[in-house]
This record gives C-alpha cells, sequence and structure tokens, in this order.
C-alpha cells in the first residue's frame, strides 16, 4: 500500500506540532546609554559580602570602560505582561539608536511564543 502525502496535509501535520500563545501586555519606551546597560545587579550579588564586593568592581569596571569609549544613546522598550498562570513577565527588547515612530512612551504589546520541535 502506498500513502501520497500532499503539501497541504505536510502543512496541517505541521501545524499540528507547533503550539502558539498570544499574550497582550504593554511596553514602557526609553533611553539608555548602552555602556551602562550592561551594568546589572542580580540577587546573587547579595548573597554575601565577598559577592557584593565582586559586583562592586564589575560595576567600576562598566563605568570606567563607558567613559573611555563614550556613551552611545539607545531606545529601549520594557515590555510587561501576564503568563498563563498569572505571574508577570518583563523583558527589554533594543530598538536601536533612532527614536520608535510611536507619538508616546506607553504602548501596548503582543507577545506571540511558538512552540515547535526541531
Amino acid at each position: 500500500m502506498v500513502l501520497l502525502v500532499s503539501k497541504d496535509n505536510e502543512f496541517e501535520a505541521e501545524e499540528r506540532r507547533r503550539k502558539i500563545a498570544i499574550f497582550e501586555g504593554h511596553a514602557k519606551i526609553g533611553e539608555v546609554l548602552m555602556p551602562l546597560a550592561t551594568i546589572q545587579l542580580k540577587p546573587e550579588d547579595f548573597t554575601s559580602p565577598l559577592s557584593f564586593q565582586m559586583a562592586i568592581s564589575r560595576i567600576y569596571n562598566a563605568l570606567i570602560k563607558s567613559l573611555e569609549s563614550g556613551p552611545r544613546k539607545n531606545y529601549v522598550a520594557e515590555v510587561r505582561f501576564r503568563d498563563s498562570l498569572g505571574q508577570e513577565v518583563v523583558f527589554a527588547i533594543n530598538l536601536g539608536e533612532y527614536p520608535p515612530p510611536f507619538s508616546k512612551d506607553h504602548v501596548k504589546a503582543r507577545i506571540i511564543v511558538e512552540l515547535y520541535e526541531e
């Protein structure tokens, strides 16, 4: 027995192996100086005095580097939405060096998550 599979059936089979979730949220658009954007404090930086001292050293080195190379302004969007379990999710998107084409600094955001196997 020979089973013929058309392109349409292949597409349908591929679509069944993918799951898509769409979330609605909002974004706040602002400016950051790029060398300074890499400076971060993480929860593990506060676990001990030595961890905190290492974090301060890391911040100091980043500040010195930014003063040497000169700051560059970039626009970013801080996106916030609630996931399927009600938890707030926050992430950032680098919008580049030029102002985005929005009249306000608070805009709506649509987040599309596609799950699939390789």
